[in-house]
């Protein structure tokens, strides 16, 4: 089934340039949105936020990319057929979670609850972050679920502890 839905995504040469170019623009490990949170530390109006953004960068890499990745050792929909072309170098790691829709929505989320417009504008953007994952043929669908799903959960979380910290420690 989620093959299926993988295979059934429409391709053509603008949307390979335009979600390469979206996963190019994240790094590998989500540099994006470590660098977005460092940058909002700096001024204080957004300090708590850019606390947030970085505990959730640092909560999907422990969750996500160093423990269930590991845990759960899905392989990729490209490394299951290697016969699908690829636009990025075949990856060697596990599929599930997906980190970087978990980077996208956790950053998206921690803003939003901040930053009501600047967050929306950071879902729609996560929104294209996750479809890309599955347009790259890097994420099954449920990869990207699960990753969404741990994002916002990790941004919730992160807001209520960058809350805690400002308290007693800034």
């Amino acid at each position: 089934m989620e093959f299926s839905i993988l295979y059934s995504i429409l391709r053509n040469d603008f949307l390979d340039c335009f979600f390469l170019g979206i996963s190019k623009i994240i790094g590998s490990y989500g540099q994006l949105f470590l660098m977005l949170g460092l940058l909002m530390i700096f001024p204080k109006k957004t300090r708590k936020t850019g606390i947030a953004v970085i505990i959730t960068f640092f909560g999907v890499l422990l969750f996500g990319q160093l423990l269930l990745k590991h845990l759960v050792n899905r392989p990729r929909p490209c490394q299951i057929d290697t016969a699908f072309v690829l636009l990025v170098t075949r990856p060697t790691s596990a599929s599930f979670p997906s980190t970087h829709s978990s980077w996208a929505f956790g950053t998206a989320t921690a803003v939003f609850m901040r930053y009501r417009k600047a967050g929306i504008a950071l879902f729609i953007f996560a929104c294209l972050v996750a479809f890309s994952r599955m347009y790259l043929f890097l994420h099954f669908p449920t990869d990207v679920l699960f990753g969404i799903i741990m994002g916002v959960l990790l941004g919730i979380v992160s807001v209520k502890l960058s809350d805690v910290i400002m308290k007693k420690y800034i």
